[in-house]
Formats: C-alpha cells, sequence, structure tokens
C-alpha cells in the first residue's frame, strides 16, 4: 500500500489479497535459497499477474533473496532493497511497474502483458521434464523442481493462456502449478462484464487436476492444496483461490478502484487499523518478520541446495560428461564440438531454398550440441526443422528426452514455451511461416527484452509462397521484426550465408534471432568469382564490385534477391555500367559495425542505389536515401505461380536494370 501510494501509481488490491497465498508458499513449501536465487534446481514462482508487481518485490525483500550479476556471481546485496521499494516505478528503481527478467534477481520471466508468465510457465515446465529424462540417473535426481504460476482473470481470458494451457494438459505436466486469483474483479468492474465461463470444467476439458480453495486467508486449506498439487504426478494442477481484491480495506475491498489506483492516505490508515497494523512509520517491518522467514524458507532453502550441491558433486564423479553440460548450459555456453560438422556447399545454378540448407545444417549442429532442442508450430515438414539424426526422438508424455518438439497450431504458446525453455538455459529454436510470426509477436518481444538467445526460425518468407495467396504472403512482417529493439533478424540469400547464419547464432547469448528462410530454391554463388560468405558476420558485405571498386551504382538485396540482383549485375556490367552488389541479410548487425566500415560497404559519395527484396519497402530509405529506388511490395500479393508474381511485382533482372539506367540517366 505504502509503495503504491508513494509512486501515486500502480496495483495495490491483488498483492493485498494474495500475501496469504505468496507467504503460504514460500514460507512452507518453495524450494528455493534465498542465498542463491539462480540454483539449477529451484523451483520457479512466476507472477503473471505483472501488474500485481508488489507482491513479488515484498516477498523477494523479507526473504531477503541476494543479487547476482551478469556474470552469474552472488554480489552479496539485496535483489530488493527497502530503497527500492520506496521508489517503487521510479527510474533504476529494482521494482519497475511489472517485473522485469535480468533487471531484479529473483524474478524469473518478465511479466506484464497478461497471459504470457503462465505460457511461459509451460516452458519452464518442459524444460525440467527434458532436464530429468536426459541428465537424472536411478541413484541420482538432478532436476525435479517444480513451477507455480500466479494468474488472474486477465490471464484466463488472454488466448496465449488457453494455448499453452492446452498444451501443458497433453503434455501431462505434473510439475506445473497455476495459482488462480479468482477475485472476479477487473479495472472496468466485474468480471460479469465480460467473463462467465467455467473455469473449472474448462480446466477438466484440457485434462489438469482442479483444487479449490475458498479463503485466501486460510493458510492451512492452502498448504493442503499445494501438497494436493505435489502428491499428483499424471497432470498439471490448477489451484482456484477466491480473494477478495484490497483484503482489509473498508470502503475499497471488492471493487475494481481497489485494482489500478493508489488507495489514498485516508483509506490505507484504515485498513491498517482494521488489520490491527499499530505501527505508524511508512515501510515499516518489524525485526521478527525478518526473523521469520530467514527460520522459514532462508534455513530450509540454504539446506536444500546444500545437499544438492552434495549430490551433484557425486553426480559429477560418477558422470563427469553430463555434469559439464549442465554447468556449460548453466552458463549459457556451446559445446566445444557444435561446429565440427558444418557443411560447405558448392556452387549451383539450380541451388537450395533457404528451408532446406538450414535442415542440413541444423542437423550437423543438433547433434553436437546436446541441449539444442526444438520444434514447430505443426509445420516441420514444411520448415525443415524436423531433427533427424540417430535417437533425437520426440518430446512427449510418453518420451521427455525427445529433442523433436510437437507445439501443435499454436505459434503464441510455442514462442513463449520457447522463452520458457531459454530461461531455463536450454538452447531452444521453433519454427513456423513467416506470415505467422504476427500470431508469436509478443512472445519474440519479449525474448528481446529478456536478452534470452531463443532462435526463431521463420520460412515462406516473401510472395514466392506463390498460389497460396495474399493470406499468406508476408509482406509487413520483416518490417515489424527489424523494428524490434534487440531482435537480430537474419534473411541469408544462398546456402553457404545459411551456414554462416547459424554460424553467427550459435554463439550468441544474450540475443534472439529470427531467421528467415526461402520456400524457393535460390542459386548456391560460386564463392570463387564472388566474396565469401563469411561477410555474412558484419551484417552486410560487398558481394559483387566493379573492376575499379568505384560504382556508379549500388544494388541491395537480402535473401532469395541478392540472386537476382547478381544477374542485374552481370547484365549491367556487360553494358559497361560499373555496378557493386551488397547483400545485406541483418540490418541489426550491419548496424553495429564501425563507420568506417559502412562507408566502405556504402560510400555516401554514391547515389545511386537500389534495393530490392521482396517484402514492403518500410525503412529501405535509410540506405538507398532519397535519390535512391527501393523494389519491393507496395500492395498486398496475389495467388499465382512464382515467376507470375515476380513478373506482376517487378522482381526481375530487366526491372532493376530500367531503375539503375534511370537513376543514372542512362
Amino acid at each position: 500500500m505504502d509503495a503504491v501510494q508513494a509512486a501515486n501509481s500502480g496495483h495495490p488490491g491483488t498483492p493485498m489479497a494474495l500475501a496469504p497465498v505468496a507467504y503460504c508458499l514460500w514460507q512452507r513449501l518453495l524450494r528455493f535459497n534465498p542465498e542463491n536465487p539462480i540454483w539449477a534446481n529451484r523451483d520457479r514462482f512466476v507472477l503473471s499477474a505483472g501488474h500485481a508487481s508488489m507482491l513479488l518485490y515484498s516477498i523477494l525483500h523479507l526473504a531477503e533473496v541476494k543479487a547476482v550479476n551478469e556474470e552469474y556471481e552472488l554480489v552479496g546485496t539485496l535483489s530488493v532493497s527497502l530503497e527500492d521499494i520506496k521508489n517503487f516505478r521510479q527510474l533504476d528503481s529494482k521494482c519497475p511497474g511489472h517485473p522485469e527478467y535480468r533487471w531484479t534477481s529473483g524474478v524469473e520471466t518478465t511479466t506484464g502483458p497478461l497471459g504470457q508468465g503462465v505460457a511461459t510457465s509451460v516452458g519452464m515446465a518442459i524444460a525440467e521434464k527434458w532436464l530429468a529424462a536426459t541428465y537424472n540417473t536411478p541413484n541420482f535426481r538432478i532436476f525435479d523442481y517444480n513451477v507455480y504460476a500466479v494468474c488472474g482473470d486477465g490471464c484466463l481470458m488472454e488466448g496465449v493462456s488457453h494455448e499453452a494451457a492446452s498444451l501443458a494438459g497433453h503434455l501431462k505436466l505434473s510439475n506445473l502449478c497455476w495459482i488462480y486469483d479468482n477475485n472476479r474483479i477487473t479495472i472496468e468492474g466485474s468480471t460479469s462484464l465480460a467473463f462467465s465461463e467455467d473455469v473449472a470444467t474448462r480446466f477438466i476439458g484440457y485434462g489438469w487436476n482442479i483444487v479449490r480453495v475458498g479463503d485466501a486467508n486460510d493458510l492451512e486449506m492452502l498448504e493442503r492444496a499445494f501438497h494436493t498439487f505435489k502428491n499428483t504426478n499424471d497432470r498439471p494442477t490448477i489451484i482456484i483461490v477466491d480473494s477478495h481484491i484490497g483484503y482489509g480495506s473498508p470502503n475499497k475491498q471488492d471493487s475494481h478502484s481497489a485494482h489500478g489506483e493508489p488507495l489514498g492516505l485516508e483509506e490505507i490508515a484504515l485498513t491498517k487499523k482494521a488489520y490491527d497494523w499499530n505501527y505508524e512509520e511508512k515501510f515499516f517491518v518489524p525485526e521478527e518478520v525478518r526473523e521469520n522467514f530467514r527460520n522459514g524458507i532462508g534455513k530450509r532453502g540454504a539446506k536444500l541446495e546444500t545437499d544438492w550441491q552434495a549430490t551433484f558433486e557425486k553426480y559429477k564423479n560418477q558422470f563427469p560428461e553430463k555434469a559439464a553440460e549442465i554447468e556449460k548450459m548453466q552458463h549459457r555456453e556451446s559445446p566445444k564440438a557444435w561446429e565440427m560438422d558444418l557443411p560447405e556447399f558448392p556452387a549451383d545454378a539450380k541451388g537450395l531454398a533457404g528451408r532446406d540448407a538450414s535442415a542440413k545444417v541444423l542437423n550437423s549442429i543438433a547433434k553436437n550440441h546436446p541441449f539444442l532442442v526444438g520444434g514447430s508450430a505443426d509445420l516441420a515438414p514444411s520448415t525443415k526443422t524436423r531433427l533427424t539424426f540417430d535417437k533425437a526422438g520426440d518430446f512427449s508424455a510418453e518420451n521427455y528426452s525427445g529433442r523433436n518438439f510437437h507445439f501443435g497450431i499454436r505459434e503464441h504458446a510455442m514462442t513463449a514455451v520457447l522463452n520458457g525453455l531459454s530461461l531455463s538455459k536450454i538452447r531452444a529454436f521453433g519454427s513456423g511461416f513467416l506470415i505467422f510470426s504476427d500470431y508469436a509477436r509478443p512472445s519474440i518481444r519479449l525474448s528481446a527484452l529478456m536478452e534470452l538467445p531463443v532462435i526463431h526460425i521463420f520460412t515462406h518468407d516473401s510472395i514466392g509462397v506463390g498460389e497460396d495467396g495474399p493470406t499468406h504472403q508476408p509482406i509487413e512482417q520483416l518490417a515489424s521484426l527489424r523494428s524490434i529493439p534487440g531482435l537480430i533478424t537474419l534473411r541469408p540469400g544462398d546456402a553457404n550465408e545459411v551456414v554462416e547464419a547459424w554460424r553467427f547464432i550459435m554463439q550468441l547469448s544474450h540475443e534472439p534471432v529470427a531467421l528467415i528462410l526461402s520456400r524457393q530454391a535460390m542459386p548456391t554463388l560460386d564463392r570463387t568469382r564472388f566474396a565469401p560468405a563469411t561477410g555474412l558476420q558484419k551484417g552486410a558485405y560487398v558481394l559483387a564490385d566493379a573492376d575499379n571498386a568505384q560504382p556508379e551504382v549500388i544494388l541491395i538485396g537480402s535473401g532469395s534477391e541478392v540472386s537476382l540482383c547478381i544477374e542485374a549485375f552481370e547484365m549491367l556490367s556487360n553494358d559497361g555500367i560499373k555496378t557493386r552488389v551488397v547483400s545485406i541479410p541483418s540490418w541489426e548487425m550491419f548496424e553495429k559495425q564501425t563507420p568506417e566500415y559502412r562507408e566502405s560497404v556504402l560510400p555516401d559519395a554514391v547515389l545511386a542505389r537500389i534495393s530490392v527484396e521482396q517484402g514492403g519497402v518500410f525503412g529501405w530509405s535509410h540506405y538507398v536515401g532519397r535519390r535512391g529506388k527501393r523494389i519491393g511490395m507496395q500492395t498486398f500479393g496475389a495467388s499465382a505461380p512464382l515467376k507470375a508474381l515476380q513478373r506482376k511485382f517487378g522482381f526481375t533482372a530487366e526491372s532493376i536494370i530500367t531503375e539503375a539506367r534511370s537513376l543514372l540517366g542512362k
């Protein structure tokens, strides 16, 4: 109450209602050591109702959870100090408006967009099942943690929660517990305005175990509910907790005014009186409270981790290779041999589709990278992301050790699950058609915000989809992905650029990637004539150049249009027009290069520039300038064979040559 009032913004009602729930779970059951909040076998606690962030910050402070730096080192200070709480929602406070991963130790995932937390928790639960099946032995239970997620009515209204709950039930994730705060209030008022479904029946349909607690203040019933979850071994559990938003507030309990605004000084005083809280000082925490937490979760958590560490030392002696994999994984490091079998593709005029080249590269890496896992939203035969080497297997309720994941037609949940896997330090990829990145975008954005090295693979990247028509032909999607801060988009132009794209991706530890691949074949360029594909590592490079490296016109392309630029380059060069071709698979990587390098690729003195990309033209002006030309999509596509579409929309060498001559006045 004091923190929200001091900030003059925030959500006091839910923290007031759920304080007993958090207390019971953390003090009596949670497998968590406040001294080491990144212990690999800790239980995960996710506050999906991220607006109630003061609930999480309060428990982190009272439990005296310690801070961890970016090098995974304990720094000896509190993750959330009382001063941080006093500065709730203020600049640089460890208590931002919504919980943020990598900003506040003890926050397991960034939440705020409702539904994201519970969906991400499914990924965390899947991770534990995979880790246990992969690394546990009959005598060593290295991984056996549970995942708890607190959600509200808003989370359950969002579509992503439906997708994720359905998948969790199908996979029988018995290590997953959602705690549903059934307070019947949203910002506009009673949930009866827009939400009347029977939540319990809905989750029975998903195959979940249902437990009800009729009073959020009944600690014994809450503890019994948590034990029921822990004793359920064949399905996930949802605990439906009836609560009163703004509990104890004489004038605002059970009202929407307790949801998203401060109570007011007078109402806070009345509420403290109702609580029989006799301390006038704001932000006051009696020492007895701190001691209570030290004797509860503090002592219990320390012993749990100490015992686990002793077990892990014995495990290391008997299974040194597996233990080494776990340690590398926990520090987001790849095994040394991951790139030993990377292919090299010979020049070929017919070439390979980007997706086909990627399939070969992905499998060459994954067989040497034991914790690289992933799948698709029911599109693996089309995205070519299935791991086909011996013993790759399929992840299922019957086989939690499989490395091929089947997410079903659930792009949004798939991407949130990938975030959960990555938060668990597993290297994860997911795939779909580029057009359906729209369904996944909220979770892609969060992977960037959390700096997670998730690999988002998107195929069928242009009007090259052809006969499927404009509903399936991505236009604005590339620009949309490029606009997300921290996300690296990569659209390689031939099979060897695909190899280099994967080489770059696998060295990332804090950046997500959108790997954009063609459906149609792209010629594999002759690298004895053209620059090596290693240039991709800089985001853009001079692929072909005029004899004296003094071009009159520069053709800039990505993906399948790079070979089109090469075709136009040959024709223009034969006509005596000095031409340069620049392959630019990644704008973000190119922008990180030195000004000198960028100038060497795109000299300011050359104003005649043409961009060629079978997508929207938004953003290309940055590279072609006001006098340049952009060959791209200004409308939606059409249903027709690819060659007909290329002619209709100007993706031909002749169109490029016409624009080049126009720019040069020739």
